[in-house]
């Protein structure tokens, strides 16, 4: 830092770091005297971005990681944070600390804002500074955000589930929503109550179904005991999706199955429904009746969680117009059969940024996606030929439903029940990173689901107001004359 506190700006250059604001540091047997050893940047520390770094650890590299977050973040458990099951420490390890025994590893914060292929430079931006990096091999894993299918206002009424602030300010509503129905009940504020306790999950993919189960596991047996003058049994749960069935990547006998038993449960699943408008108060939606004839419905909620769509990171756009190619809908670019860019063999764009055959965006595709472009850049270096296609191997798809009620589907293998759920805890453990997260999410998974109770029940208020406190005074800033 500064004498006044300012971050001095930073230019990296290949695997050493060098402030502007002074002179370059000495030359020693790395960068001198001996040959510099190329430079892989990889940007991103989600599924992708981390088991590339892992990937490369006997890789004779330099390899600087730049990613916008200090932690590598399990997405599938972000539901968890959010219900109270986990808190976020335990599926969102630091990334310095993960890679701390990879010595060829640098990892940096920054939001990458700008990758020149043509130079081979990727600036990233922290805070109010600015650092560039050059590299000899680029790997681009910077995922995806959540999407409100171009009504970006939504999001300050239903907030996605993409990162720990999104968990931790629905952790917030969900659980501030009960508290402030109890004080309604006290007033006799009949309709406040029931829109207090009504919460409306947007999207029947396997994120929505489980937050869905979860909110009822919540209400019917975490909280029962815990309120004097409203009955938390009574909290409706409604799933919505303008699709014609839940979990429409599975085989239907299990959406079938996954509908019935979210209806067992007391999930209003509504089907068929697109979301219109969402404000403070409620959620409007657009459907067919049974009769054929459309209608438009405003369910009063308090609390609305987004758990449908996602939009790739604006870097694929970026790329894209530098290649001459176009994004698809989700904003995603195409890339080669071996996971890289036309013109560009040294840059590999990997998991949900880019699209190839229809692959799903899940975190086995960006996981082996990251192993395969590893392969490929070690060939290189060796001298050997590369362009072998991206060949993945679909390991299933899980998602549970309620306490010892999942769905998996491996192939033509279709579990349910008690069984799929312990397939599921299983998958889930062996890929939670570091054995200290795996011991932690165990205890916290016996806790809640063979118990009632649930250790991350915490809120604040800045849980909940302060990502839209942040958004207001950017745009004050923005809104500044220059």
């Amino acid at each position: 830092m500064t004498a006044g506190g300012k971050i001095a700006t930073t230019r990296v250059v290949g695997p050493t770091v060098t402030p502007t604001s002074t002179t370059p540091a000495p030359s020693t047997p790395s960068t001198a005297g001996a040959k510099r050893k190329p430079h892989v940047v990889i940007i991103g520390s989600g599924f992708g971005g981390l088991f590339a770094a892992r990937a490369l650890r006997r890789a004779n590299v330099e390899v600087t990681l730049i990613a916008k977050t200090s932690h590598h973040l399990f997405q599938p458990l972000l539901y968890q944070v959010a219900t109270g099951i986990l808190s976020q420490g335990e599926i969102a390890p630091s990334t310095r600390e993960v890679l701390a025994r990879q010595k060829n590893v640098t990892v940096l914060l920054g939001d990458v804002t700008t990758i020149d292929l043509a130079n081979r430079v990727v600036t990233a931006r922290v805070l109010d500074e600015t650092f560039e990096t050059s590299y000899d091999r680029l790997i681009v894993a910077a995922g995806a955000a959540q999407s409100w299918f171009g009504h970006d206002e939504f999001a300050d009424y239903a907030p996605g589930m993409k990162s720990v602030d999104d968990a931790l300010e629905l952790r917030g509503r969900i659980f501030g929503a009960f508290e402030l129905a109890e004080v309604a009940a006290t007033e006799g504020r009949t309709a406040d109550v029931q829109a207090l306790m009504t919460f409306v999950v947007v999207g029947a993919g396997p994120t929505g179904v489980e937050m869905a189960g979860q909110l009822v596991e919540l209400s019917k047996r975490t909280l029962r005991h815990d309120f004097r003058h409203i009955t938390t049994e009574d909290a409706r749960i409604i799933l919505l999706d303008a699709a014609p069935a839940v979990l429409p990547s599975f085989h239907p006998s299990l959406q079938a199955k996954t509908k019935a038993a979210l209806e067992k449960l007391g999930v209003d699943v509504r089907l068929g429904a697109k979301v219109t408008d969402v404000d403070e108060l409620g959620i409007t939606f657009a459907a067919t009746g049974r009769d054929g004839e459309p209608y438009v419905e405003r369910i009063p909620a308090a609390t609305k969680v987004w758990a449908a769509g996602v939009s790739a990171s604006p870097l694929a756009k970026q790329l894209a117009d530098q290649v001459g190619l176009e994004v698809d809908r989700q904003g995603r670019i195409p890339v080669l059969k071996d996971l890289t860019l036309p013109g560009y063999p040294d840059v590999y764009v990997i998991g949900d940024m880019a699209t190839l055959d229809n692959l799903p965006g899940v975190a086995q595709v960006a996981i082996q996606g990251a192993r395969h472009a590893v392969s490929e850049i070690k060939k290189s270096l060796a001298g050997q030929q590369t362009g072998a296609p991206f060949s993945y191997f679909d390991k299933g798809s899980m998602a549970t439903i309620s306490r010892f009620r999942a769905i998996a589907e491996i192939k033509s293998l279709r579990l349910t029940g008690f069984v799929a759920w312990l397939a599921w805890l299983g998958v889930h453990l062996v890929y939670i990173i570091g054995f200290k997260s795996r011991l932690t999410t165990l205890i916290s998974w016996f806790v809640s689901f063979v118990g009632r109770g649930r250790a991350e029940r915490t809120i604040t208020g800045q849980q909940i107001f302060a990502r839209r406190a942040i958004e207001r005074l950017r745009e004050l800033e923005a809104d500044k004359p220059a």
